[in-house]
């Protein structure tokens, strides 16, 4: 079909379509994903106010819609109407460009999330450094959005938001190191397909020190994303509204939404690199248990099993997002002193052991999980016995 279409093009218009066809495809892809992260960042801020209410004992949003579940889009809405107020004395270029930093660096990042084994917009070869070079745009946003604002309160979260960014980039990129060495490639796919459907054959469980880097990279990911208790940059009992206090309207709705979207990607790249991200037990994914079950043609089987990856995928980071909302409303927040001591004392030196510590792993035992060394030496002493 995909020829015919190229050729019947090809011999009408006298061009070659194969490039305009594959730009179409990929911007139609990208249009979905945006939207569909779009409307996941809008229903996330839906969610914090039902999961907090839930916490707190309190009902939450319940006159939009059922159960309350429109009242984001009536946030949207309201947000859309009301003036982006610029102040006076306000960096007006650097004042409008922070917040679409937010927005361009959480929206790149998406290239390179793998939804699905079939449903990638970008599988670079480098995906992990893309995602690390291009998420870093957040905090140069932040800090922007702090120092053209001209105002005490925001300078004061920008900066904690610049000091807290950075530094905690240091034992997440060293936690997925980790899992690049276990992997051996830097693709996002690379590092999927390392892993298997069931959790013993997840990363997490490969071997003790992953299993600790996974908390490490949970910490971390936490603070990147300014999430509570790591949420200094704002800090709306010290700072007013810290880095974002004189935005307004679309401005202002620009952070939040970069934020709620941000969340959910670190928590998509979490459940990639160590709970199997999009993998299915008994590889239902690729289509052919299905097809050999139920006798259904190749490509049924296999759109099945994409929704299948695609399922697991997103039951696995939205778990994690409940637990990033819930880790909010449980914990007060921390001092800054006690958020770089955290940093630089204790997760970073726990990070370079663990990757030394699994090189070591993966040289000594061969890649072998501890769940394949167990069952080894079940099998060998099952063996003896029976001699």
């Amino acid at each position: 079909m995909n020829t015919t279409i190229v050729s019947f093009f090809t011999s009408n218009l006298g061009i070659e379509v194969t490039s305009l066809q594959a730009f179409l495809i990929f911007g139609f892809a990208c249009f979905i994903v945006v939207n569909l992260c779009a409307v996941i960042g809008g229903l996330g801020t839906y969610a914090e106010r039902k999961i907090s209410a839930d916490l707190q004992m309190r009902v939450g949003p319940n006159r939009v819609g059922p159960f309350g579940i429109l009242q984001f889009l009536a946030d949207g809405v309201k947000l859309v109407l009301k003036e982006v107020i610029v102040p006076t004395q306000a960096d007006k270029v650097l004042f409008l460009i922070a917040p679409l930093l937010c927005m361009v660096g959480v929206f790149a990042t998406l290239a390179v999330v793998p939804f699905s084994s079939g449903f990638i917009l970008s599988d670079l070869n480098i995906g992990i450094f893309f995602l690390l070079g291009v998420s870093s745009l957040v905090g140069v946003g932040i800090f922007l959005g702090g120092y053209s604002s001209n105002s005490k309160w925001s300078m004061l979260g920008g900066m904690r938001g610049a000091a807290q960014i950075i530094s905690y980039e240091v034992p997440v990129t060293l936690c997925i190191l980790s899992i690049v060495v276990m992997a051996g490639g830097l693709s996002m796919t690379t590092l999927v397909e390392g892993q298997g459907g069931l959790p013993h054959q997840w990363y997490i469980f490969h071997n003790p020190f992953t299993f600790i880097g996974f908390f490490v990279f949970f910490i971390g990911i936490l603070a990147e994303t300014n999430r509570a208790p790591f949420d200094l940059p704002e800090a709306e009992s010290e700072l007013v509204s810290g880095y974002h206090t004189e935005y307004s309207g679309m401005a202002f709705s620009f952070f939040a939404l970069a934020e709620y979207i941000e969340v959910f990607v670190v928590c998509g790249v979490a459940s990639a690199l160590y709970l199997g991200g999009y993998k299915v037990p008994f590889d239902l994914g690729n289509g052919v248990l299905i097809s050999e079950i139920t006798g259904a043609p190749a490509i049924v089987s296999n759109g099945i099993g994409q929704l299948l990856q695609a399922g697991s995928f997103f039951t696995k980071t939205f778990a994690l997002y409940y637990v990033v909302i819930w880790i909010r409303w449980t914990l007060p927040r921390l001092r800054i002193d006690q958020l770089v001591s955290l940093c630089w004392k204790y997760l970073t030196p726990i990070c370079i052991f663990n990757l030394i510590a699994i090189a070591i792993w993966m040289w000594a035992f061969e890649g072998h999980s501890i769940y394949d060394l167990f069952t080894t030496w079940l099998h060998s002493l099952g063996g003896g016995g029976g001699h």
